[in-house]
């Protein structure tokens, strides 16, 4: 959804949005990491924050390359070991590779690691990262359910780790400077936020496919991960679209869109109190209702709206916001907000042809908080509260039916049914740390 005809909105962006995340795929050139190589003027080893990597997939690749040059990739650890040893191949590196990444959280010449693994994969590494002393960049979306993030959460907070949610959108100037303008009350009274109806996750087949030979060099059982046994097959690796490995669209793009708009409405702690499905079905339209009264209604068509945002609708117009982008009408609104923008510097930052997927100023943000020891800005909290969001509007679309939420103890209101839904059961050897 645009901008209503009455008036023609002007665009400032630096991408057309959604043609690029159509045609993106992780077969992009190989860019070898500046961490990878050496070179005058850059930081010594010693002022260089040591990385290891848990997951070297087609998203981790993608980190790795844009490492800032003051962290310095030390390690990798991945079950699917030639995906590993062809990126390593690629970048002409010598990095070792774990297969299991508890021997690189062992390694005491690291000092955080980088962990993209798949959604369902990815708490327990972190928590024992944080046991381990290790800082984290971890990938978004950062939970496959709600009690699993909140664990990770406290783990974080009692081993005083620092913790990076990759929703890089909160390093974006654009994005900043437009969530803070709803924030701030620009808009004018806020009436009601419409965003993408992201599609659910599917069940698994019953019964299960046939079992085939695992391929060489991968390790299914830690590859399976929490998830119940089942004997491999291909299909099972476009997890995504399974509800035992991820949340379908609702956690994949909608991580990034929820985010803003948690951030837009100053909601980063918190969390909306009523969630309904509006249609019926895994995919349903779904409404939220805050405690302050404003509506959130996933009612936009995938593939027609803002996939990393939403549109937001006051009393004095509406702002679309988007990735790196936003769109006004009036279009004042959107003029205004540009001249506050150092439109010389985001054309630096974005000029290259990752520029949808570029992540490396949300890493540095980490690295920097690394030494000052200062909260990122996409906390663990954000991307726990986040993607709690996410979690809840596919909650209420197996449900059924509406559903009080209570943000401050993480449960449903007077609805022992619903809370069945905040846990899962684990597969032995791979439960949540104590």
């Amino acid at each position: 959804m645009s901008c209503p005809p009455s008036s023609t909105p002007r665009r400032h962006s630096r991408r057309r949005f959604l043609k690029q995340a159509a045609a993106v795929s992780i077969g992009m050139p190989m860019i070898i990491p500046r961490t990878a190589l050496s070179a005058p003027g850059r930081p010594g080893a010693n002022d260089r924050i040591t990385v290891g990597a848990i997951g070297v997939g087609g998203r981790a690749s993608l980190l790795l390359q844009q490492l800032p040059e003051d962290g310095q990739i030390v390690a990798l650890s991945e079950c699917n070991a030639p995906r590993a040893e062809a990126f390593r191949a690629k970048a002409q590196a010598s990095w070792p590779i774990h297969a299991d990444y508890r021997e690189l959280l062992d390694r005491k010449d690291i000092d955080a690691v980088i962990v993209a693994t798949g959604e369902f994969q990815r708490i327990v590494p972190c928590i024992a990262a944080c046991q381990a002393g290790k800082d984290i960049y971890a990938e978004k979306p950062l939970s496959l359910y709600i009690r699993e993030g909140r664990a990770l959460v406290n783990a974080a907070r009692h081993h005083q780790r620092i913790v990076q949610i990759g929703t890089q959108q909160r390093s974006m100037e654009m994005n900043r400077v437009a969530c803070q303008f709803v924030r701030d009350g620009g808009l004018g009274e806020l009436q009601e936020v419409r965003a993408v109806n992201y599609r659910g996750p599917e069940d698994s087949p019953t019964p299960y496919p046939a079992g085939m030979p695992v391929p060489a060099g991968l390790d299914w059982n830690m590859w399976l991960n929490q998830a119940a046994w089942r004997e491999f097959h291909p299909d099972w690796m476009s997890w995504m679209r399974w509800r035992d490995f991820g949340g379908g669209e609702m956690t994949n793009w909608g991580a990034h869109g929820v985010d803003q708009i948690q951030w837009a409405l100053g909601m980063d702690d918190t969390g909306p109190v009523e969630i309904t499905p509006l249609t019926a079905g895994p995919h349903g339209q779904v409404a939220m209702r805050y405690a302050n009264g404003v509506t959130v209604r996933f009612i936009i068509e995938q593939g027609k709206g803002p996939m990393g945002g939403a549109i937001f609708i006051g009393s004095r117009g509406k702002l679309e916001i988007n990735r790196n982008k936003f769109v006004s009408n009036p279009p004042e609104i959107a003029d205004n907000l540009h001249k506050k923008l150092d439109v010389a510097e985001e054309e630096r930052k974005w000029s290259d042809e990752l520029a949808l997927w570029q992540a490396r100023w949300h890493m540095q943000n980490w690295l920097d908080c690394l030494r000052t020891r200062d909260t990122p800005v996409a906390d663990v909290e954000i991307g726990h509260r986040s993607i709690t969001v996410c979690h809840l509007a596919n909650i209420a679309r197996l449900a059924g039916r509406p559903l009080k939420w209570n943000p401050q103890t993480e449960t449903f209101v007077g609805d022992d049914a619903a809370n069945e839904f905040l846990d899962r059961p684990r597969r032995a050897g791979f439960e949540l740390p104590a």
